[in-house]
């Protein structure tokens, strides 16, 4: 019988920032005097992004760094470490955000082996469990553990899946990997099955893997492994992945299937742009840690990658538009290190985030660990109003209660629904590259005649959609939440979290804002600078500029826009009204980069996808739609096109003539 050793204390992490502060100076509360916890902690909050330069012990320094309690950041470096602390506990949602392994093994390095949480969402747990790192949602452990009780390990297993019992049993993933993976067979395992499916255990099956403790069967809520098509790292993790194999297997290594690897570099391009990555006299140490361990492995591997462009900044372009651009098909699997992935599930394909170790383990054996998800579907219907985009619809469904209470939590979101056939590609990646904030596995559309239409255009493909491409009639369903798209009017999300959506209008008080940033994975795509285009030409052609106080940065998501801009010339048009244009990087949504605030009293409106504290700076971000983010640059507060357009212009024409290809 094995017992977990728990030597240490217990960090509630609470609301009360000054109760947090007493736990650190050395006091021990109890559950109940801890008060309400915190949900929705993220992974910016748990390593914040100068610590993710470190893979070793030093994350241990770092953890719990970025939690806050409203402006209050009450923990230090090292003050957890020197708490010693044994186990964490959260409230709900523990770990949303970022797929950063740096964040679990940051808290194993400090000395936590348990972390209990109402609920966990789904990177991190596997995250967790791939490092080793323990985790519950049993608060009845508590009061034992308090009490000086011993815990068996076998009855914190109990409840995981068969496969994530074992990795925890081996100690983690690649310890896993390294008895049980050595020998894998691929193709459709699953026997004949004549019940309807939905089209992610469709793609699931074709790509299912037999393991030593897998069958190949795919039910809900079990671990398995899948074949992927694309297998992609970001520079960000590529130094812990290395470091990672490097030291369980030895060097070199032999990696699987070499040419559907893909790397990227495209988080620091800017980085000598903020300031508090610039170290006089030698380049910015965030920068030369990750790219350069990035660079040494694509290279030793002989993997394909696309970096950083010659010059000041820049890169070729960010990972997810880029997969939808050039390597994404319907009915593949795609795994990435980053937890907008699921961008290029408006493809229809089945593309999901992992952490470190999962891809490590990937590129040694093939295989990607998944717990075999069910699958929510999410119907639009109606025609979508003009001047309403994808980021709106996405903003109103993260602010539903059902999704903030978790119904979505490690679920496939399926988007069905007659508004879909207004909905360009583009567009339905806002809504699939934002299934991470929803907190699902990933996003999916049924490929149709515009995911024809797109792979003809933007990559010059006559693709022919197979049968069996769709989801069945009568195929089961978690749950169906129906949204009348016809009722919808431009949304933000409020600082703090994406699940903070209100309706613009409903927002009396307009904040005057600081920065406008128009870019990033979720809104730096083609269709979005035409919705750029559309607000800063009207504006262009009245004589109006950026407000003054206002810093507009418009990024492309990848080079292929910035030509397609450059062709339909709109740069122009940016540089009319005082915009500054930049190429493609992470940066701004990263803080590393133009576009990410300064100071705490900078208020931000932007059309990226995440606004968890400290995420792009210490200021505040609103999150909103890539026309609404123009119109708030020109008139300094947060504002729709319509309200813009009303407020300079008595006879502006309306919305549906004023050229935002938003309905179509």
């Amino acid at each position: 019988m094995s017992y977990l050793e728990l030597p240490g204390r217990i960090l509630f992490l609470c609301n009360d920032g000054e109760k947090v502060r007493t736990q650190l100076s050395g006091k021990n509360l109890r559950l109940s005097d801890a008060g309400e916890l915190r949900n929705d902690i993220s992974t910016d909050e748990i390593t914040p992004g100068p610590s993710l330069i470190h893979v070793d012990e030093q994350l241990g320094r770092h953890v719990y760094t970025g939690f806050s309690t409203g402006d209050d950041r009450p923990i230090n470096k090292d003050a957890t470490l020197a708490g010693k602390f044994s186990v964490t506990v959260g409230g709900r949602r523990y770990g949303k955000g970022s797929s950063r392994e740096h964040s679990p093994v940051a808290e194993r390095y400090a000395g936590i082996r348990l972390v209990i949480a109402e609920s966990f969402e789904r990177i991190y747990r596997q995250n967790a469990d791939n490092v080793g790192l323990y985790t519950s949602t049993d608060f009845g452990l508590i009061e034992r553990i308090q009490r000086g009780e011993s815990i068996e390990i076998e009855e914190l297993l109990a409840p995981r899946d068969k496969l994530a019992a074992s990795i925890l049993r081996m100690g983690g993933l690649l310890l896993y990997g390294r008895e049980h993976l050595k020998s894998v067979r691929y193709g459709q395992l699953s026997k004949d099955d004549h019940r309807p499916l939905t089209l992610t255990q469709k793609i699931l099956a074709r790509h299912a893997v037999e393991t030593t403790h897998t069958s190949g069967e795919l039910i809900p809520g079990q671990g398995a492994f899948v074949r992927a098509d694309w297998r992609y790292i970001i520079e960000v993790y590529t130094g812990m992945a290395a470091h990672m194999m490097h030291t369980t297997f030895g060097r070199p290594l032999k990696l699987v299937d070499v040419p559907s690897i893909l790397g990227f570099a495209e988080h620091a391009s800017y980085i000598n742009w903020h300031p508090k990555y610039v170290h006089p006299g030698k380049p910015p140490v965030l920068m030369r840690v990750m790219h350069e361990a990035h660079e040494e492995f694509m290279k030793e591997y002989g993997i394909r990658s696309h970096g950083y462009l010659p010059g000041a900044g820049g890169s070729e372009g960010i990972c997810h538009p880029l997969m939808a651009e050039r390597y994404a098909l319907p009915g593949q699997v795609l795994v990435g290190t980053d937890s907008h992935t699921p961008h290029s599930g408006a493809l229809g394909c089945l593309a999901f985030g992992v952490g470190t170790t999962d891809m490590a383990s990937a590129m040694l054996t093939g295989a990607v660990r998944i717990t075999v998800p069910e699958t929510l579907r999410i119907e639009f219907n109606g025609e979508v109003p003009a001047g309403i985009t994808g980021k709106d619809l996405a903003l109103n469904l993260l602010a539903h209660p059902k999704i903030r209470g978790g119904l979505g939590l490690g679920k496939v979101f399926e988007f069905s629904g007659t508004s879909m056939r207004y909905l360009s590609i583009d567009e339905r990646t806002t809504l699939t590259n934002m299934v991470a904030e929803l907190g699902g596995f990933t996003g999916i559309v049924e490929p149709d005649e515009k995911t024809c239409e797109f792979l003809r255009e933007r990559r010059g493909i006559d693709y022919t959609l197979e049968p069996w491409m769709k989801s069945d009639p009568g195929a089961s369903y978690s749950d169906t939440i129906v949204v009348e798209t016809a009722l919808l009017s431009p949304m933000v999300a409020a600082p703090g979290d994406p699940g903070n959506g209100i309706p613009l209008s409903s927002l009396p008080q307009r904040p005057k804002i600081h920065i406008a940033f128009a870019g990033s994975c979720t809104g730096g795509k083609r269709e979005d600078f035409d919705a750029y285009h559309a607000v800063l030409s009207w504006a262009a052609d009245r004589g109006i500029k950026v407000a003054e106080g206002v810093e507009f940065f418009l990024q492309f998501g990848t080079m292929a826009v910035r030509d397609y801009c450059e062709a339909q010339g709109y740069l122009e048009t940016f540089q009319r009204v005082g915009a500054t244009v930049l190429l493609p990087d992470c940066g701004a949504c990263a803080n590393t980069g133009p576009g990410a605030s300064l100071r705490p009293d900078q208020v931000t409106v932007s059309a990226q996808n995440r606004n968890f504290p400290g995420r792009s700076g210490p200021g505040q971000i609103w999150l909103a739609s890539p026309p609404t983010v123009a119109a708030s640059a020109i008139g300094g507060e947060l504002l729709s096109f319509a309200e813009l357009m009303s407020r300079f212009d008595e006879h502006a024409v309306a919305p549906d003539t004023a050229g935002l290809p938003l309905a179509r």
